[in-house]
């Protein structure tokens, strides 16, 4: 059992590796600095906003409350159950068009906008151009594009699709072009090599490399756009949203709890099926290149 280094250890191994004594001396002096700089900030941020403890403490007070309220129900039985789980399959339906969309519109634009794509003089301009459209698609929150859209052509489900569109095609076009830009160019060069044209060679050489990660960003965003959806019927886009607007409103934070582990329930069983499409269609099983026949 290896005992506490004494005093006189210390400094002797203090004076035989100095150079790595004064490197953690530099790395805990900058935690210190970063520590400090953190709490300077949160000192600024409380002071200059007027947020006084006294705020924030009964803030948290009521937040206790509305917690409580949450988990006691009252009237169960008459709760319009019916009305509620219609528009959470709207919100649902909606998530759906609007991700399915967005990646079918966002695939070919990544390639557009990927750098191993666009090699030629004359298409880097172009691949620059969607780069910058794609930041301002997804620069623009969800949110904001329902009241956009909502104006537009009007409240309802419509909107809500088109919101996410905008949102996604933006996010996971940038996404995916990072994914084809991040393959391996061996697999490129040999179909060049045994005289492939450009199109075969973006999607044996590319697609192929990132379809994994194409198909988990995709899955990963119809989950979280099942969580930020709800958002949209705040704005009039159509969903489980007017059900938090109309329930909050009325102090109703036992629906409000109802509706959302309903949520939560849904975006679990997306992560089980999600995780299973994951395993089936990225991990995939090994296909075996030589099978002896049995011997007789």
């Amino acid at each position: 059992m290896i005992g506490l280094i004494g005093t006189e250890q210390l400094e002797r191994m203090r004076a035989q590796h100095q150079a790595l004594f004064s490197l953690q001396r530099r790395y805990l002096q900058r935690i210190c600095l970063i520590a400090a700089a953190i709490l300077l900030w949160y000192v600024w941020f409380f002071v200059t906003f007027g947020i006084s403890w006294q705020q924030l403490t009964v803030g948290m007070t009521q937040l206790g409350h509305y917690f409580l309220r949450m988990f006691v129900w009252h009237d169960v039985a008459s709760w319009p159950f019916a009305y509620y789980f219609t528009q959470i399959f709207i919100t649902i339906a909606i998530v759906f068009a609007g991700t399915i969309t967005a990646t079918l519109l966002a695939l070919p634009l990544s390639f557009l906008a990927a750098r191993n794509v666009m090699t030629g003089p004359l298409l880097r301009p172009l691949a620059l151009v969607i780069r910058r459209l794609l930041d301002v698609m997804r620069g623009i929150d969800m949110a904001i594009w329902g009241l956009i859209f909502v104006r537009a052509v009007g409240m309802g489900p419509l909107a809500g699709v088109l919101a996410i569109v905008m949102q996604d095609v933006g996010l996971l076009g940038k996404l995916y072009a990072e994914g084809h830009e991040a393959v391996d160019r061996s697999p490129g060069r040999g179909l060049n090599a045994v005289g492939a044209n450009a199109l075969q060679k973006h999607r044996y050489g590319i697609f192929t490399q990132s379809f994994p990660a194409f198909l988990a960003l995709s899955l990963y965003q119809i989950e979280s756009n099942t969580r930020s959806a709800a958002v949209l019927g705040f704005v009039g886009a159509g969903g489980v949203g007017l059900i938090y607007a109309e329930n909050m409103r009325l102090w109703n934070w036992d629906v409000v709890m109802f509706i959302t582990l309903i949520l939560v329930v849904v975006v679990m069983t997306m992560d089980t099926l999600s995780a299973k499409l994951r395993k089936r269609y990225i991990s995939g099983q090994p296909v075996p290149l030589f099978t002896p026949e049995p011997v007789r």
